[in-house]
């Protein structure tokens, strides 16, 4: 009998053992031998003669099944020496042990028949890819495969000649030097310059002397002109927006770029601005309130507690005779000095009465309290603790200071078009951090000294501002319960608090009353009354951004140009807000002109006024339904509340 190798294989049949070999004990129970003597093929297995005195015949699969082969290492020759005896095969041999071996060239055929599949895989996938049908990868200009992927791979098919490093060498996000340009907010060459810099990813670093006011003079040292922008490679001046056009259409601006980028940014360079630190010389020229000393004089003395006044209950209050004999006993003057004083500090709301029946008046019956304990300002968001005790600057002023802060913020932090802003990054960037001191600086500014127009833009920008900061504290304004947001977040501003609310239908829309609601935002005797505009101005609407996908593109005004600026948001506004379907004579419109049509006026009016501010085609278009007699039908689109983010 020729050499035989012994199979690795259980030989029972126990109803726990793997299924295929239940499955070949029963092929052999229907197929029985011919004879009990092995056959030419059949394995058998011998031991010891005391164990193996009989020759029991392994069972084999189905002719149609996979036919099991002897792994590598573990076969074992009958033995052929004197004693000419064979012993059992171990069932496990450690690759670490002398007997076991590792056929390489079995391992080698494995991994050049794996290639060969993979190799053809892929050229079946490429094949497929340049059929007409394909429309799943990239293609060049002349229509050839570009870029395809394969199982997890990215495979780039380059035409001879093509060269995979140009687009890298263009690639300036690795600069160890430091490009960076001194701009102001609202400038249109600064723009350009940020613009460029972006489109090209080349990182720089702005600053913004609106901003960083600190830095201004350094502006002036280093280019002798406070012009901005003021472009820098290291410490070297470039120019601005001229010689950066200049330099670009020379080809001159990238091999610049490439000499600066190599080496690191000498300490000469404009610094990085430091975040998080407020002007020194701006709050050195803060003072405190000539005032101030009295104030703190009576914060202590005064008999300060609970009364029912009028059959309503005031906290935290005074009487206005208590007040002076304070002041009289402190000052050593007079009685009508010490009510002359006392109406100084109401004047600038040190004090308020608790009904804001009058300024000040001396005696027992008058009842006033502090600015900080009236009910409603400690929950206004520019109020923290304590009221600004320093003196108030004038309302223009914080006004422009504030313009150029959110002007520099929509400049960094929204869409080139304005209406999708990073509140993420808003709410942590160091313009914003500016901003929430600034607006402490509201709560006893004197805003009655405003011109109409100073008044107008000045209510705009803080409706708009105030959004901004009420997304960032609080969340979106909700489509169903919007109280939260357009009520209860509120500013003190000139010793009164105002919420968006009051802002938009009591100061510009001259009192008049929210949609869905009975009651005015304002009462007859409300001193904020007096800061109401004369007229309704319908553009007013469009110059209002919610914080809303539906609602108009957030920007801010000058005092100068804001009816000009209105009449422009309009424009921009109908360009996309008014759609006019002529052959069913109908008027799409936005919804919120159904929610102020009593600023707008009735609906033919509407029409008649929107034609001033529609282009040409559209209003082309409503002219002829309004001429030819027909009916006209507006129909409102629905209101997006969803983020502007």
């Amino acid at each position: 009998m020729g050499e035989q190798y012994a199979r690795d294989a259980p030989l029972c049949s126990d109803p726990h053992t793997d299924p295929m070999e239940r499955l070949q004990e029963s092929a052999a129970h229907d197929h029985p031998p011919a004879t009990a003597l092995p056959a030419a093929g059949d394995v058998v297995v011998e031991g010891e003669k005391s164990a193996y005195q009989k020759e029991e015949r392994l069972l084999c699969p189905l002719s149609h099944l996979p036919q099991p082969e002897a792994p590598p290492g573990l076969t074992k020759v009958r033995s052929t020496g004197p004693d000419d005896e064979r012993r059992p095969i171990d069932r496990s041999v450690s690759l670490k042990s002398p007997a076991a071996t590792i056929d390489v060239s079995t391992i080698g055929k494995y991994l050049r028949d794996r290639g060969s599949v993979f190799s053809a895989a892929i050229a079946k996938r490429i094949s497929t890819l340049k059929e007409p049908p394909y429309d799943g990868g990239e293609r060049d200009p002349a229509g050839s495969i570009t870029e395809f992927h394969v199982s997890g791979l990215k495979v780039i098919v380059l035409h001879k000649g093509e060269n995979v490093l140009e687009e890298a060498e263009t690639d300036f996000r690795e600069i160890k030097g430091r490009v960076s340009f001194f701009s102001r907010s609202g400038c249109r060459d600064c723009g350009a310059v940020r613009s460029f810099f972006r489109d090209r990813g080349i990182p720089y670093v702005e600053i913004n002397v609106d901003v960083f006011q600190e830095r201004d003079k350094e502006l002036v040292e280093r280019t002798g002109s406070p012009a901005v922008p003021a472009i820098f490679f290291n410490e070297k001046l470039l120019g601005g927006l001229v010689a950066l056009n200049s330099l670009r259409n020379c080809g001159e601006f990238e091999r610049r770029l490439r000499e600066m980028a190599g080496g690191r940014c000498p300490e000469a360079a404009p610094p990085v601005p430091a975040y998080g630190f407020d002007d020194e010389e701006e709050l050195r020229r803060e003072r405190p309130d000539a005032m101030v000393a009295i104030v703190r004089v009576l914060r202590q003395r005064l008999p300060i507690q609970d009364r029912i006044i009028r059959m309503k209950l005031a906290k935290n209050c005074f009487s206005g005779g208590d007040m002076v004999e304070v002041i009289i006993s402190h000052l050593d003057c007079g009685r009508k000095k010490a009510v002359e004083i006392g109406r100084e500090l109401a004047r600038k709301h040190f004090i308020h009465h608790v009904f804001r029946e009058n300024d000040f008046e001396d005696g027992n019956n008058h009842f006033y309290r502090f600015l900080e304990h009236e009910p409603a300002i400690p929950r206004c968001f520019n109020f923290r603790g304590s009221t600004n005790d320093n003196e108030p600057k004038p309302a223009a002023t914080v006004s422009q200071r504030l313009t150029k802060l959110m002007v520099a913020i929509l400049e960094a932090y929204a869409s080139d078009d304005r209406c999708h802003l990073d509140y993420g990054r808003i709410g942590a960037s160091e313009e914003f951090r500016r901003y929430v001191n600034l607006v402490k600086d509201l709560q006893r500014v004197d805003i009655f000294s405003l011109s109409a127009d100073e008044k107008l833009a000045f209510f705009l920008n803080l409706y708009n501002a105030m959004v901004i900061h009420a997304v960032i504290r609080i969340g979106r304004p909700g489509e169903i319960d919007r109280k939260v947001f357009y009520c209860d977040f509120q500013y003190v501003v000139g010793g009164y608090p105002y919420s968006l609310s009051s802002i938009k239908n009591g100061i510009l829309r001259s009192n008049r009353r929210q949609p869905y609601s009975l009651g005015k935002p304002f009462s007859a005797r409300d001193k904020r009354l007096e800061l109401a505009l004369a007229k309704v101005n319908p553009l007013i609407h469009f110059g209002l951004c919610d914080g809303t996908r539906s609602s108009p593109t957030l920007r801010f005004f000058s005092a100068q140009g804001v009816e000009v600026e209105l009449r422009h948001a309009a424009r921009e506004f109908f360009l996309g807000g008014v759609e006019v379907d002529l052959e069913k004579r109908v008027v799409y419109l936005t919804k919120f002109m159904k929610w102020y049509s009593a600023d707008f006026g009735q609906e033919k009016d509407i029409l008649h006024w929107i034609l001033n501010y529609m282009d040409v085609n559209r209003a082309g278009l409503l002219t002829h339904l309004l001429n030819d007699g027909g009916p006209i039908n507006i129909l409102y689109q629905n209101y997006d509340w969803c983020l502007n983010c």
